[in-house]
C-alpha cells in the first residue's frame, strides 16, 4: 500500500492499487473508502489536508486529496460514470480492468467498449458553496490553522491576510450599499488563466444566496449514501480534486466560430458543467456534518473549560450592556437570543425559537453599529436593510429554475444557527408590490414557524430552518417577535461611532475568542426539567394565574419555560433550579412593565 505522501498527493494512485489487489469484486470500494478514513482519523492527518476555502486553486495540484467547508445549496440530478471498463496495456499488450471510479474522464483510447465485465454506475452531484454569512474571523481562525501545515505561498499569505481584513471591515458596508440595485451579483475574482473577454461572454452565477460572497463553489460528486445529505447541510467534504477542462462546456474559445457555439449551449448544460477552473469537481471520500463552524471550540471540553465559560458570562454581559447604551435588561434577553436555538419540533411548532424585537432604535446607526458586535462573536451573520429596495428587488425564499433544472438561492437560504439581523429602521415611505409582499410574508414564516417555503412554481416546499432572528426598531416591529423589549439607554453619547468604536477596541483577542467559545458551547448544551422543578414550577404557575386571571395566559407559561431554559444555558447549568426560575419571573415582569411605558410616552408603533 501507498505510504503517507502517496495517499496525500496522489490519492487515485492508492485507489488503481486496491482496485488492482481486489479486481472488480465490490469490496474493493469499501477498502478504499476505510483507507481513507483510517488515515484521516490518525493524529492530525485532517489538518494536512490543503483546504479549498483557504487555498487558491491555482496552487493545489490535480487529483491531490483536499477538504471543503461548504453548505449544500442544490442537488443535481444522478449522473452516469464508467464503473470498470477494460483497456488495452500498451506495454504488454494484457488486457486490464481498470475503475472509473472518483474520475471525470477515463482515457478510453485503449478501451475494449464491447467487454462483458465492463459496466456503468451512477453518482450524485451536490453544488456546494461556501458557508453564507461566515464571519471574518471564522474564516480567519482556519486560515491560521490552515498555516499550522506547510504554506502554499507566501504570496498567498499575504493577499489572504489583506483580504480577511477588507472583509472584516468593509463588507457589510458594501452589501449595503448594493443590495436592490442593479449590479452583477457573485462577481468573483478571476483565476490566473482565465480571459477577461471570455467571462464577458460568458457570464457564470455562482448562486451564492447573499450578495457580495466570495470564495470557491463545488459540484460534489457522491458515490454512496445520497440519501444522508439534504439541501442546507452544512458539511465539510474530503476529497479528490479535479479540474479537467474536459469537463467544461464554457472553457475560453479563442475562435469566435467555437464562442458563438458555446454560447448555443443550453442553460441547464451551462449551469451543470461550468468551467473547472471556476467550479472544480471533488469526488468525495469522506465527509463529516457539522454542528458548528467555530474553529476555536475544543474537542472535548472538560470542567475547567465550563467553568471558565461561567466566569464568561459576567464579562460578556457587561461588554452587551455597553452595547445596548447601559440598558442591563436589554443587554439580558440580547444574550438568552444568542444562545437560542431550535432543539426540537412538536407537529409544527418550533420549539427554542426565540426572536428578539429590539425596540426604540432610533435610527439605522444604532443597528449598524450594534451589528458590526454581534457579527464579531458569532460564526455566521447578515444584517438584512428593510429599504423598498431590498423588499421589493430581492429574492428571499429559493426559486426553482426549471429551463436550468436548478435551485436559484434567496437570502433566507441560510445555514441552521445563523444570525440574521433585520433592520426595521430604514423602512421608508412607499408601496410594497408582489415581491415585496411575499418577501414580507417569507420573513413572518422564518419568524413564527422557522420554515422557509421553497417556490417550485407549481407548489411550495416547506424547508426547516433554525434563524436567529433580531429586529431593530423605533416602535413595535411589524414583523411578530417572541419576545420585545424596549431599549432604555442609559447613557447620552457625544459622539455615535466614537462611542461603539472604542467599544470594540476595548476587547483583547483572547477575550473576544472567550465569548465565541462561551456562546457556541452553552448554545448547545443539553438542557432538562426534572420532575420535582417540574411540579413545583406547575404549582407556581397556577397561583400565578389564580392572582392575575386576566394577565397571566398559557402564552406566558410558554415564554417563561423558555426563557429559564436560555438562562440556566447562560451559566451553564444542563436543568433547572427554583432559584433560576424566581429570577426568571423577575425578568419577565420587569420586561412586560416596560411595553406600558412605552405607550404612556406616546412612543410611535407601527
Amino acid at each position: 500500500m501507498a505510504d503517507f505522501g502517496d495517499w496525500l498527493q496522489r490519492p487515485l494512485a492508492v485507489i488503481d492499487k486496491i482496485f488492482e489487489h481486489n479486481g472488480s469484486d465490490s469490496d474493493w470500494q469499501q477498502s478504499a473508502i476505510q483507507f481513507f478514513e483510517d488515515k484521516l482519523q490518525e493524529d492530525d492527518s485532517m489538518m494536512q489536508v490543503p483546504s479549498l476555502n483557504d487555498v487558491p486553486l491555482h496552487l493545489l495540484q490535480p487529483n491531490c486529496l483536499v477538504r471543503f467547508r461548504c453548505m449544500v445549496q442544490d442537488m443535481f440530478d444522478p449522473e452516469f460514470y464508467a464503473g470498470v471498463y477494460e483497456v488495452l496495456d500498451p506495454n504488454t499488450q494484457e488486457k486490464v480492468l481498470k475503475s472509473g471510479k472518483y474520475r471525470d474522464v477515463v482515457d478510453c483510447a485503449q478501451a475494449n467498449l464491447q467487454f462483458e465485465r465492463n459496466f456503468t454506475a451512477d453518482r450524485q452531484t451536490l453544488y456546494c458553496i461556501p458557508i453564507p454569512g461566515e464571519a471574518a474571523w471564522v474564516k480567519e481562525k482556519f486560515y491560521q490553522l490552515e498555516q499550522g501545515r506547510t504554506s502554499p505561498s507566501t504570496l498567498h499569505c499575504e493577499a489572504r491576510n489583506k483580504r480577511s481584513l477588507d472583509e472584516d471591515g468593509s463588507t457589510q458596508a458594501a452589501v449595503d450599499g448594493r443590495l436592490g440595485r442593479n449590479v452583477k451579483r457573485h462577481e468573483q475574482p478571476r483565476p490566473a488563466g482565465i480571459d477577461a473577454g471570455s467571462t464577458a461572454r460568458l457570464p457564470l452565477d455562482l448562486n451564492f444566496p447573499l450578495p457580495e460572497e466570495k470564495g470557491p463553489a463545488c459540484l460534489v460528486k457522491v458515490y454512496d449514501n445520497w440519501d444522508t445529505f439534504k439541501v442546507n447541510d452544512v458539511v465539510e467534504v474530503f476529497g479528490i480534486l479535479s479540474m479537467d477542462p474536459a469537463m467544461s462546456l464554457l472553457e475560453d474559445n479563442s475562435d469566435e466560430t467555437e464562442a458563438r457555439a458555446a454560447l448555443q449551449v443550453s442553460e441547464e448544460d451551462r449551469c451543470h458543467h461550468p468551467p473547472a477552473s471556476l467550479v472544480p469537481r471533488l469526488h468525495l471520500l469522506f465527509t463529516q456534518k457539522l454542528r458548528h463552524i467555530n474553529p476555536l471550540l475544543p474537542r472535548n471540553p472538560h470542567e475547567d473549560t465550563m467553568e471558565d465559560l461561567r466566569a464568561a458570562r459576567a464579562e460578556l454581559l457587561g461588554f452587551l450592556t455597553h452595547a445596548t447604551l447601559g440598558d442591563e435588561l436589554a443587554a439580558e434577553y440580547l444574550l438568552f437570543h444568542l444562545l437560542s436555538s431550535v432543539y426540537a419540533r412538536r407537529d409544527v411548532m418550533p420549539m427554542g425559537k426565540f426572536t428578539l424585537n429590539l425596540s426604540g432604535c432610533a435610527n439605522s446607526n444604532y443597528s449598524q453599529e450594534l451589528y458590526a458586535i454581534l457579527r464579531q462573536l458569532v460564526p455566521t451573520s447578515f444584517r438584512l436593510p428593510m429599504t423598498l429596495e431590498v423588499m421589493n428587488g430581492q429574492r428571499f425564499c429559493p426559486r426553482k429554475d426549471y429551463s436550468a433544472n436548478r435551485l436559484l438561492a434567496g437570502i433566507l437560504q441560510l445555514s441552521s444557527g445563523s444570525l440574521l439581523m433585520i433592520d426595521e429602521t430604514e423602512l421608508q415611505t412607499g408601496q410594497l408590490d408582489v415581491t415585496g409582499v411575499q418577501n414580507i410574508t417569507a420573513l413572518g414564516n422564518a419568524i413564527t414557524w422557522q420554515k422557509v417555503d421553497y417556490d417550485f412554481d407549481f407548489h411550495q416546499m416547506e424547508f426547516p430552518c433554525n434563524l436567529n432572528i433580531v429586529v431593530t426598531s423605533e416602535g413595535k416591529s411589524l414583523l411578530p417577535s417572541d419576545c420585545q423589549v424596549r431599549l432604555k439607554p442609559q447613557v447620552v453619547l457625544a459622539n455615535f461611532n466614537e462611542y461603539f468604536g472604542a467599544l470594540r477596541n476595548s476587547l483583547s483577542p483572547a477575550l473576544l475568542d472567550k465569548f465565541r467559545v462561551y456562546l457556541t458551547l452553552t448554545r448547545m448544551m443539553e438542557y432538562n426539567i426534572d420532575d420535582v422543578i417540574s411540579k413545583a414550577v406547575e404549582e407556581d404557575f397556577v397561583e400565578m394565574r389564580r392572582l392575575e386571571p386576566d394577565s397571566i395566559t398559557a402564552e406566558n407559561l410558554h415564554m417563561l419555560l423558555t426563557v429559564a431554559r436560555l438562562l440556566s444555558l447562560s451559566v451553564g447549568q444542563s436543568s433547572l433550579t427554583m432559584l433560576r426560575w424566581q429570577r426568571t419571573k423577575e425578568l419577565e415582569f420587569s420586561r412586560r412593565a416596560r411595553p406600558c411605558e412605552d405607550r404612556a410616552t406616546g412612543a410611535r408603533e407601527l
